[in-house]
């Protein structure tokens, strides 16, 4: 194998050929010129690209690579790493949108001369969209090749700068090093793929799919803010005299965020605006600058280049002297390593020095020192900075002083971590001789998480796959322009009621939900519909089975099945919150629709998607994990939708298969478990090892139209579990708030 070749894994494999992992897996051991591992490790092993593709294409399981699926291939076994390798890509893409001429002019000479030019176009347009490189303060520039600030662990584990950001003003310069030479030489074949990428979709949605690809890859290593909760920030800090106005017509207005992560937050920001961000990890910080740059208009008048800078905000600001109207953040939570013991006399902390468990306040404080008068902060706060007994006094400071402007509390799954209710909370820095405003707007969104429970609907329930975006975004808005009461979702409270011995600032404190089935009146209604689903189920009811001797037919499986071509198998790949619905691996086993399409907005990281499968009448779904014994028949109700993760589908051929019967035997309890992999903590199901009978396509009739019935029945039964479950929760209710009489 060629030195620096392209490497990809079993994943990769299974991702070019369509197929899952179990497939590749089976592949490697019942063909003896599958291709031999050329790295990695013996649980983790990688394979050379090129023989991959060529073993494929003799099998005939593959006609072309994608251009797209090559080039991240290209990425993820760079010889540097997938991080180096997206910088070297964003560098390129700059080039390419920007000064397109002279990429064409690079790319006509052999890789070793066009990996010697490239460093000097490449530094044109990280300086025309970055700026220099080199520090604000006299000094010699950064060593070309490297990227971001150089930092070193203290004792404590802690990351600190090499040198001090003061003396040297390293943090100050641009994110983005211009790299050598030699660092180009090995990504030459991959820029000029990229490249021909770009010419079909753009250089900057081209860098937003590789991006996106990473993260995919590395969830553990990133703390990603979702697309629709970075617009609902940017939209609650956008000033009231912008609102309704097109985003070409409204004024130049400067949007920081000191932990900037992948810039979604920034990248949600409509209208002209000066950006400024700082990070601390200095890989990151350059994929960030390089994104902004890519998705900013090199056309407008507007300042378009990005201000990003590499050092921990807290301990070293990038911008001391800035002044801007709007800050954006998701800070880290709960950072017990944050500067507590360096920073005690910072001059940011006007509300009160922050507890070494406050972390949150620290990052809110620096929010407020950053804005201009009157300017306006949006945080992403976990729900303990609202009621830990160690910040009330800062609390109470921010209420009196009019700094803290609202609290909205969040659906479970809104952001990370998924399982925990996040808030937002909305400030304003106080302008001079301006009186405070005497009152605090509490929001909770947790009852707009997902639509009410009805029969044959969807299942009520939280998760980040239900939220009802669109809903929860009008809402806070209207309740944030506004300031009005609405019945168990907002209030404006005055603070002077807040000001207690706790100042605990959680919205449930204040606000009372809606009772289940709409309190004492509504109970009525909900007990009629659990009446009618009753009687319903009763006549769906099997009637009594009829005993019958075990019949020995001939057998098969799915997977001889799609090779003799009566069904053809699909993996599910789309994720929600995209402008058409997906049917989820939740909607599956909770029997709810395809979750709802979304408005389009910016697409962040993270959610990049290859072409989906969309879901026809008679298709057979059955999830990837968990073992158990859900399938599901597509309907009408599902038709369109596109296939999600960890799904599998089955599309039968009508003239061969009946589609019911095919999904009364794959649900079989023996038949899940010999089609199971247990190697891991959850059981992965494989549906080319699924068995059926072999019968005629009008037997097969016979049972599926049984089968059908068997998913009617179950459906009631679902139904009626919900309605119950709204009833008894409602007589609990009102029999202890004694809206309900005992009798």
């Amino acid at each position: 194998m060629p030195e620096n070749a392209t490497e990809v894994t079993a994943a990769g494999i299974a991702r070019l050929a369509g197929v899952g992992r179990a497939a590749v897996s089976n592949w490697r051991r019942r063909h003896a010129d599958f291709p031999q591992p050329v790295g990695g490790s013996a649980t983790s092993p990688s394979f050379a690209l090129s023989d991959v593709e060529r073993w494929l294409r003799d099998q005939g399981k593959l006609a072309e690579v994608p251009l797209r699926e090559r080039v991240w291939q290209e990425v993820a076994g760079h010889p540097a790493g997938a991080a180096q390798a997206l910088v070297h890509t964003g560098c390129a893409l700059l080039l390419v949108r920007d000064r397109p001429t002279a990429w064409l002019e690079l790319t006509g000479t052999s890789d070793e001369r066009m990996a010697q030019a490239l460093p000097y176009a490449v530094d044109h347009v990280l300086t025309a969209r970055l700026g220099p490189d080199a520090p604000s303060a006299p000094g010699p520039a950064a060593p070309p090749g490297t990227v971001g600030t150089p930092r070193t662990a203290d004792a404590s584990g802690a990351l600190r700068h090499a040198n001090p950001p003061e003396a040297s003003g390293v943090h100050r310069a641009r994110a983005v090093h211009t790299p050598t030479a030699r660092d180009l030489l090995p990504s030459v074949p991959l820029l000029r793929a990229t490249a021909e990428l770009a010419a079909g979709i753009g250089a900057g949605q081209a860098f937003e799919f590789l991006l996106g690809r990473h993260l995919d890859a590395n969830p553990r290593q990133y703390t990603l803010t979702p697309p629709h909760l970075a617009e609902l920030m940017a939209d609650l800090a956008e000033p009231p005299s912008d609102e309704g106005r097109p985003a070409s017509a409204r004024p130049l207005r400067s949007v920081l965020d000191p932990a900037a992560g992948t810039g979604s937050l920034l990248r949600a920001v409509t209208g002209p605006a000066a950006l400024y961000a700082q990070e601390a990890d200095a890989g990151l910080a350059a994929l960030t600058a390089l994104r902004l740059a890519l998705c900013a208009d090199a056309t407008r008048d507007a300042p378009a280049s990005p201000a990003v800078r590499t050092g921990d905000t807290l301990r070293a600001d990038a911008f001391p002297r800035l002044a801007t109207d709007t800050v954006l953040c998701h800070p880290p939570f709960n950072d017990r390593n944050w500067g507590h013991d360096e920073l005690a006399y910072d001059p940011r902390w006007e509300y009160g020095f922050p507890a070494r468990v406050e972390s949150e306040l620290a990052w809110v404080q620096h929010a407020l020192a950053r804005l201009r008068d009157g300017g306006t902060a949006v945080l992403l706060m976990p729900p303990a900075a609202a009621s830990r007994r160690s910040g009330r006094r800062i609390r109470a400071d921010l209420l009196r002083r009019g700094a803290l402007r609202a609290v909205i509390a969040l659906p479970a799954g809104a952001a990370p971590p998924y399982g925990i209710p996040l808030h937002l909370w909305v400030l304003r820095r106080p302008t001079p001789g301006v009186r405070p405003g005497p009152d605090l707007l509490l929001a909770d969104t947790a009852a707009l998480a997902a639509p009410a429970a009805e029969p044959g609907g969807k299942a009520a329930g939280g998760g980040r796959d239900r939220i009802d975006w669109p809903m929860v975004r009008a809402a806070v808005l209207d309740a944030w322009r506004d300031r009005t009461d609405l019945p168990g979702v907002s209030r404006v409270v005055p603070v002077v009621e807040l000001l207690d011995d706790d100042v605990d600032l959680a919205p449930a404190r204040y606000l009372h939900r809606p009772a289940p089935g709409g309190g004492a009146a509504g109970l009525g209604e909900v007990r009629e519909r659990l009446a009618e689903t009753l009687r319903l189920t009763a006549r769906l009811t099997p009637p009594p089975v009829a005993p019958a001797a075990p019949a020995h037919r001939p057998r098969t499986t799915v997977g001889e099945l799609a090779r003799g071509g009566a069904l053809s198998l699909h993996a599910g790949t789309a994720a929600p919150g995209g402008p058409a619905p997906v049917l989820t691996e939740h909607d599956v086993l909770t029997g709810a629709g395809p979750t709802a399409a979304t408005p389009t907005g910016p697409e962040a990281p993270g959610t990049a998607q290859d072409e989906p499968v969309l879901l026809q009448p008679g298709d057979v779904v059955v999830p990837v994990l968990g073992g158990g014994t859900v399938v599901r028949v597509v309907g009408e109700r599902d038709a369109g939708a596109a296939l999600g993760r960890n799904l599998q589908l089955l599309r039968p051929d009508p003239a061969a298969l009946d589609p019911w019967f095919l999904a009364g035997f794959l649900r079989g309890t023996s038949n899940n478990r010999q089609a199971s992999s247990y190697a891991s903590t959850a059981a992965r199901l494989d549906a080319r090892r699924l068995h059926l009978p072999r019968m005629p396509l009008a037997e097969q009739r016979r049972f599926g139209e049984r089968f059908r019935e068997l998913a009617a029945f179950e459906e009631a039964l679902r139904s009626a579990e919900r309605i119950g479950g709204l009833l008894i929760q409602g007589m609990y209710d009102g029999l202890a708030d004694s809206t309900v009489a005992p009798t």
